[in-house]
């Protein structure tokens, strides 16, 4: 991939630019391979499109209420312009312009920085990939709604694939892309996105896995990897049980609802009550009731270690921090008893997921696959199948 930007010096976020990409996935493999390498066998990696790949941008927004621009911050907190960045679609590129034109017309402030002042902090666009777009407005206060919405007629008229608007309030001074409090503008607050074989309902304030290509990929990977241990179990236990699920910190549901199905009894566990009701919605329109697949808000470590029974299978995604301790431990002490059969990790950040691996002795790997979900940078996703030892 060829970069202005990063040619002329203006944004050097994607480290790896320049790099061919079956070097970098090469590069990816080996450094994942030697923080994890009592993993045994590793697939071909996943890869997919090094550009235009990005299903979500959120550009910080400064200059002015004439000229305002939608980038990054340089390291003054002075803006750099990256409305025509490579990385995502062209269905998110062409919607910068348009929300520029927006931006000077409802007369939003660009918040200054170093000067602490202005309204509109950032502009967050997400895309399902075949037009539909998903628009949030991050503001410092409430001082700007009326005129946000005086003029979204003229903004869905520039930009008819819209289907969602809203405005997060971030009051605080402070490196964040969000706030708490979100306000709908429109009456859909969710945006279908296609990842594999299921429509999640992604919401503003929700996790979306940000390469819907390579996504896809993983989680028809976790799929395929159930589908043989429910082979397996249909063969070990002849009385026709269920095989039983768990997915911790399911988010929408996107694992959960892959892996759910005849013969299947999953759980899908997430503290956010708006994503749990988003992966309940998505998991009446693929025609699977509460037997089959059902979600619950909770923290995932409290509610495991509040439960009588263990499922066969624990698929775990967790944030970048990883399990934490007691998660390891509920893990590993069940692995020793023989309660659970099977562990599923995906892992956004390998160094954790080496140091939990390290807290879950009882756990053995059985086979990894790497999936490039962040082309031009050093980032990984990795997945990792694990049986009691």
């Amino acid at each position: 991939m060829q970069c202005d930007y990063f040619d002329a010096g203006a944004c050097r976020s994607c480290t790896l630019m320049g790099v061919p990409e079956h070097e970098q996935v090469a590069g990816a493999q080996q450094r994942v391979a030697a923080l994890l390498p009592t993993v045994p066998h590793w697939l071909p990696p996943a890869t997919g499109p090094a550009e235009g790949f990005r299903n979500r941008a959120k550009m910080v927004v400064s200059g002015t209420v004439e000229a305002p621009l939608l980038g990054i911050l340089d390291g003054a907190g002075r803006g750099v312009d990256l409305v025509a960045c490579g990385l995502y679609p062209p269905s998110v590129t062409a919607a910068m312009e348009p929300l520029r034109a927006f931006a000077t017309r409802a007369g939003l402030v660009p918040y200054d920085v170093p000067a602490r002042r202005g309204e509109l902090k950032h502009v967050h666009v997400t895309t399902d990939g075949g037009g539909e777009l998903l628009v949030r407005f991050v503001l410092r206060s409430t001082e700007s709604l009326p005129r946000i919405r005086k003029h979204l007629p003229w903004l869905l008229e520039q930009l008819p694939g819209v289907r969602v608007v809203s405005a997060n309030l971030l009051p605080a001074h402070a490196a964040l892309l969000e706030g708490d409090v979100e306000v709908p503008l429109t009456e859909q607050t969710r945006l279908p996105v296609r990842q594999g074989s299921v429509a999640l309902l992604t919401r503003p304030q929700g996790f979306l896995q940000t390469n819907t290509d390579v996504a896809g990929q993983l989680y028809r990977q976790v799929a395929t990897w159930v589908d043989e241990l429910a082979e397996e179990h249909a063969a070990q236990d002849d009385d026709g049980t269920p095989l039983t699920a768990w997915d911790l910190y399911c988010g929408a549901g996107g694992f959960a609802l892959h892996v759910a199905g005849p013969g299947r009894a999953v759980v899908g566990v997430e503290t956010s009550e708006q994503a749990v009701d988003a992966a309940r919605d998505a998991a009446a329109e693929l025609g699977l009731d509460e037997a089959q697949v059902r979600f619950t808000s909770a923290d995932a470590t409290t509610w495991a270690e509040q439960q009588e029974t263990a499922p066969d299978v624990v698929v775990v995604n967790p944030p970048r921090r990883g399990l934490g301790e007691r998660l390891d431990a509920w893990l590993d002490g069940a692995a020793a008893a023989g309660r659970v059969r099977h562990l599923v990790y995906s892992s956004c950040n390998p160094v954790s997921l080496a140091r939990d691996l390290e807290a879950l002795p009882e756990w053995v790997p059985v086979r990894g696959r790497l999936f490039a979900m962040f082309p031009q940078t050093e980032h990984a996703e990795v997945l990792l199948q694990l049986r009691p030892r």
